[in-house]
């Protein structure tokens, strides 16, 4: 990952060299370097994603399509800042959980479906533009969803088949590298309220591996995670006999972590 930062920041540096006297937009933006960020929210036991809509005229006729959140990489700003600005303007969030996973840049991106390049083509300087891959993790319930910008919304992770440019190839990578991480690094805690129950735990990885694991095996590994800390409290007002909650005691994680998070089933 630290090479390639060195690499992308390399791109900014050179990409920023040029096209500036001709157009004035390019003392803003740099044209060549945008980012796209795959926001996975989880809610109802569904792992989600955060898509926006854009109404795309072709050959006299609109079409609604679906994209993930993007900009162009600003001329003052880094690549990590732009991601946070992106997640700022567009979901009224800060302080959340993101990481990049990937530089997409096949010369042909944006022509991928030519309704999709005839829209965003007066939009360019530049066709040929790369993209630095965001994901981030927000658990919707604990986000005021009234900031999200009026074309967005949150849709299952599973039935998305389609969106604009080679916006779906970049959904996909992020989904492999989420549930990578989900089993090296205890991001898992990010979509987690602060006390959870063994159930919910299970549900979400089920949700983002989606896959049914079996009860008695998936807490047999969880008792040996000694910084998943049992608590003196159980659930309250629920129909069913009330389950101990747990947190993740993210100090004790720190201390005793020797190689790295490891939760393979």
């Amino acid at each position: 990952m630290f090479f390639k930062l060195i690499f992308v920041e390399k791109l900014i540096a050179m990409f920023s060299s040029t096209n500036s006297a001709s157009n004035p937009d390019s003392e803003k933006i740099l044209e060549n370097i945008s980012v796209d960020c795959v926001i996975f929210g989880y809610d109802e036991n569904e792992l989600k994603v955060l898509v926006r809509k854009e109404s795309v005229l072709f050959n006299n006729s609109i079409y609604t399509e679906w994209k993930l959140p993007g900009n162009h990489v600003r001329r003052n700003e880094t690549i990590d800042a732009t991601a946070l600005r992106i997640l700022k303007e567009q979901t009224g969030l800060e302080k959340i959980y993101v990481k990049q996973f990937m530089v997409f840049s096949d010369p042909d991106r944006l022509k991928k479906r030519n309704q999709d390049y005839e829209w965003i083509k007066p939009r360019l300087i530049d066709d040929r533009v790369l993209t630095v891959g965001f994901y981030s993790l927000i658990n919707i319930k604990d986000i005021d969803n009234s900031l999200l910008i009026e074309d967005a919304k949150w849709t299952n992770a599973y039935d998305i088949k389609e969106l604009m440019f080679d916006h779906k190839e970049i959904f996909d990578e992020a989904l492999l590298k989420l549930r990578y991480d989900l089993l090296h690094d205890p991001i898992v805690f990010e979509l987690l309220p602060r006390k959870f129950t063994l159930t919910q735990m299970q549900r979400l990885y089920e949700a983002i591996f989606n896959t049914v694991y079996d009860k008695r095996n998936f807490r047999k590994k969880v008792g040996k995670i000694q910084y998943v800390i049992p608590l003196n409290e159980t659930q309250t007002k629920v129909p069913h006999s009330p389950a101990r909650y747990y947190m993740f005691d993210r100090n004790l994680y720190e201390q005793t972590k020797r190689d790295r998070f490891d939760f393979k089933i």
